[in-house]
């Protein structure tokens, strides 16, 4: 055992930041547990330096565990081990962010919340929780001032909307013009204030959101507003499709399984379309696209992480593989494609291939299938019934704004590769 743990003189450093005092119960008799199923039971008598019977008795709850006992168990398990066992309020108390008196460290708080400034992913969790939780809190405290901004059309606000929006420009001709007619009926010569921007909120009218939020980003763009004035108005004002679709979709899986079914028989291209959208949570655009421009073993670099690989890595043993698909810039972004061995053979024997959109939904319309646009929501539905939604976020793509660093990036990838077989695993279960 010496070989493989090492002589321990030393605690390893997070051992000191526990406080072991404030550890309950049920935590204590975890730690001794685990490290009695790592060790084997002879061998954790022997580092604890107790009796066989006394283990027995901490393991069974008849006798209390002892500090020493735990300080000694501890340096056999490291820190995620250690995080896993101890969980919510009880991991707080062990850090001493709470104080066995209830009490809380304010200084070790603010140490913790300092690291956002070198952690995007916590840096945006930090925002998104102010903003959800203490909106109005953060404006008075921001000072952030809606006043002397005066709404009005004009040729440069047309001009931002077609060349200069950062995401989806406005190019239609008659989107323009409706945009107009909304603008001059019920923002023309308003000042910007809350009484707008609750009149706006509540409008029948959901474009006029559009219309209202494009306009904030013009003023943003010309630096007639504070970046905090910004991302205030932005995060209280949603867009028209911010609001939490409730309808019940029409779908159930007996569909999909008709659908694939047929698929498979009459037309194999299409059914190697499906196939990629259900495995990957893949829009029918990003399914298509992967067929047409499949090149699999090209070495790529991910931008900004300095990652090489090969575009497919697959995993025999777990009987998947990964594509890197990389559209970051586009509105709808698609970063890696997960799909199974199976269909990794018929890809291959696909790529290339060109698929038309139209004629796909037309096929699909005329035998009365089920339509593509339905099989993402599916797939998303099943994914998170096996794993974390944030997991299955990462794996289809559903970043939305959020940045995510480095490091939480390549924890995402390999949360995503170690739990993305269950996924396959439950669809053979539905017979999929």
């Amino acid at each position: 055992m010496s070989e493989l743990m090492g002589d321990i003189n030393v605690s390893p450093g997070w051992i000191h930041k526990i406080n072991i005092k404030s550890l309950g119960d049920d935590v204590r008799r975890e730690i001794l547990r685990r490290v009695k199923d790592k060790l084997g039971f002879n061998k954790t008598v022997e580092i604890l330096d107790i009796a066989k019977g006394s283990l027995h008795n901490y393991l069974n709850g008849l006798r209390k565990i002892p500090d020493d006992v735990i300080s000694k168990a501890l340096q056999y398990l490291d820190e995620k081990e250690f995080n896993e066992i101890v969980a919510g309020i009880d991991r707080l108390k062990a850090v001493g962010i709470i104080r066995e008196d209830g009490s809380i460290d304010y200084s070790l708080i603010l140490q913790a919340v300092a690291l956002a400034s070198k952690d995007e992913y916590l840096k945006q969790a930090i925002l998104r929780f102010t903003v959800e939780n203490f909106r109005e809190d953060l404006r008075k405290m921001l000072g952030i001032s809606l006043s002397q901004v005066v709404f009005t059309w004009s040729q440069g606000f047309e001009e931002f909307l077609r060349e200069r929006k950062k995401r989806r420009k406005v190019l239609d001709p008659e989107t323009i013009a409706y945009y107009r007619n909304l603008f001059k009926k019920h923002l023309e010569g308003k000042t910007l204030s809350e009484d707008l921007i609750n009149y706006v909120i509540n409008h029948k009218n959901k474009w006029l959101r559009n219309v209202f939020r494009h306009y904030i980003q013009y003023l943003y763009y010309l630096r007639r507003i504070s970046p905090e004035t910004y991302g205030w108005v932005m995060e209280i004002v949603p867009s028209r499709s911010y609001k939490i679709d409730v309808r019940s979709y029409p779908i159930n899986i007996e569909d999909l399984v008709k659908t694939l079914s047929i698929l498979k028989d009459s037309h194999e291209l299409y059914y190697l379309v499906y196939r990629l959208m259900l495995e990957g949570g893949l829009r029918l655009s990003h399914a298509i696209h992967i067929i047409e421009s499949f090149n699999p073993n090209e070495i790529i670099e991910i931008n900004g992480l300095d990652v090489e690989t090969h575009r497919l890595v697959c995993f025999n043993d777990k009987g998947f593989c990964r594509y890197y698909v990389g559209l970051r810039e586009s509105v709808k972004p698609c970063e890696w494609a997960y799909f199974s061995l199976d269909t990794l053979r018929l890809l291959k024997e696909y790529a290339g291939n060109n698929v038309s959109r139209r004629a796909l939904e037309k096929y699909i319309k005329r035998r009365n299938l089920l339509p593509p646009k339905y099989v993402r929501k599916i797939s998303w539905r099943l994914m998170i019934k096996v794993m974390s939604r944030e997991v299955a976020r990462f794996i289809q793509s559903r970043f939305g704004e959020l940045k995510i660093s480095e490091a939480r990036y390549e924890d995402l990838l390999g949360e995503a590769d170690d739990h993305y077989s269950k996924y396959l695993g439950y669809l053979k279960e539905l017979s999929i």
